[in-house]
């Protein structure tokens, strides 16, 4: 599978997309996947395994197979054995669990895999990972990359806005080449930095000189999001029917990975982008016109306090002419509304992809005070304890009416409860957290390894001071 960068149509593949990261000319890496339409047929996958092996032998073909077996062996291995990702059905939604892996995130499958996938495509260079995480990224990516040979990340988290759990996940781990770093500012200054970095010529000859290159472990990379496809190849083999799918969004990754799916042959229906109050992706799929705008709230589903998302410039890419293999008219598309964005603080689809983005995709909003009611309702109705974010989800089904139409309606529950103690006591009135996962119980003691803070204008030397 060739890959395309989404603002110059630079050529790369598979390999050299998860080394790199971002693409030379500041877009992301595309798949080139012209010509696939929904209905094509995915083979059967009956195991998170068989999910896996499909789609990263499609889309990283030129990675040996042993390798790309080596990376799902990891992963199973990290997760329960009976079922990595169970699909329940709970109060007449169909809940994809993707919260069992070490960090209780759904970051953690892809992060399991990634580390195996980077030392193949690195051949033997050093790499040193920039993570820019609104709470579950970051945690997720330390797990990831622990005690890695060849490889040392760091992570920039908001120093206030993450739950006192996910901020342990980042500050307690000790290996010798993982650092963690708290900045005085949220997810949109981080991710911007880290962006900002991988393009400036100065920082990366000084890494070089040292023997360094730089990549991400964000979903920016393609080896971050391809085996999130899996999730929805595996949800519609087990389904056997077409399905909805609703995901809390915030950069934007997980819901494009459905999307990708169904452009694989999953039978997905519809895709909803379900928002917090931090409101622009679900704007955005309703209208057709991406504005952030100045308003940045802190909520209780902080890992969704997001306002520009990356992955969003992927889609745009699609549905601007690269779906229809007219790379030139998508690469024009895609850097017209880049550079909107950057000088005017919006950007607006052209007629022919709001038409294509509304045919697949819808939005909703979930206040904080709609999210813990949700939680109640959840618990109340089918005994069933989610975390703020899936409980956004479950919201955002309900005010759409899913499931309807006699379409099951996959939710993406995307972390446990158990990340977010401080919302789970103050939406249940009472603390019914009582059987943390084990590494949630090591937690608390565990001393803090992690203990560096900078402002936003400092990220760059946090990361030159480690070549």
């Amino acid at each position: 599978m060739k890959y395309l960068s989404t603002r110059k149509g630079l050529s790369a593949t598979g390999a050299e997309t998860v080394f790199r990261g971002l693409a030379p000319d500041g877009g992301l890496y595309v798949p080139d996947i012209a010509g696939a339409k929904p209905g094509a047929s995915a083979p059967a996958a009956a195991t998170l395994r068989d999910a896996e092996r499909f789609v990263t032998g499609l889309l990283f073909d030129d990675i040996p197979a042993d390798v790309r077996e080596a990376a799902v062996d990891r992963l199973l291995s990290r997760f329960p054995a009976e079922d990595p990702v169970p699909l329940v059905e709970r109060d007449g939604l169909h809940m994809l669990e993707l919260f069992h892996g070490r960090t209780g995130a759904f970051k953690d499958v892809a992060l399991s895999m990634l580390p195996v996938l980077m030392r193949y495509a690195a051949g033997g260079r050093r790499v040193l990972v920039l993570t820019a995480t609104s709470g579950d990224t970051g945690s997720a990516a330390m797990q990831g990359f622990a005690g890695v040979d060849g490889a040392e990340i760091v992570v920039f988290y908001p120093a206030a806005g993450t739950s006192r759990i996910q901020r342990l996940q980042m500050t307690t781990p000790s290996e010798a080449n993982v650092h963690a770093v708290g900045i005085r500012g949220n997810f949109d200054d981080a991710q911007a930095a880290v962006k900002r970095i991988f393009a400036d010529p100065a920082i990366n000859a000084d890494a070089a000189a040292h023997g360094i290159t730089l990549s991400s472990a964000n979903s920016i990379n393609t080896g971050r999001l391809v085996p999130q496809i899996a999730y929805y190849v595996l949800a519609g083999e087990r389904l056997s029917t077409a399905f909805d799918v609703v995901g809390p969004s915030g950069n934007f990754g997980n819901i494009l990975a459905a999307y990708y799916a169904k452009l694989l042959g999953a039978p997905v229906r519809r895709l909803v982008s379900a928002s917090n109050v931090n409101d622009v992706l679900a704007r955005f799929v309703k209208t057709g016109v991406y504005d952030p705008g100045d308003r940045f709230t802190v909520t209780n589903s902080p890992s969704m306090d997001i306002r520009k998302s990356s992955n969003v410039e992927r889609l745009l890419w699609m549905i601007s002419g690269g779906l229809d293999g007219d790379v030139g008219r998508a690469c024009a598309e895609t850097s017209r509304m880049m550079r909107d964005l950057a000088e005017k603080g919006r950007y607006e689809l052209s007629e022919e992809a709001k038409e294509r983005l509304f045919a697949d995709f819808e939005g909703g909003v979930a206040t904080p005070e709609e999210t813990e009611a949700e939680m109640r309702r959840m618990r109340a109705a089918a005994g069933y304890l989610v975390d703020p974010h899936t409980a956004v989800a479950t919201c955002v089904a309900r005010k759409l009416g899913l499931p309807k139409d006699g379409v099951p309606c996959v939710v993406a529950a995307t972390a446990t409860p158990y990340k977010f103690p401080e919302t789970c006591l103050r939406a249940y009135g009472e603390d019914v957290l009582d059987d943390p996962p084990p590494s949630f119980r090591e937690l608390e003691r565990l001393p803090v390894a992690q203990t560096r803070v900078c402002d936003v204008g400092a990220i760059d030397g946090e990361v030159t001071r480690l070549f």
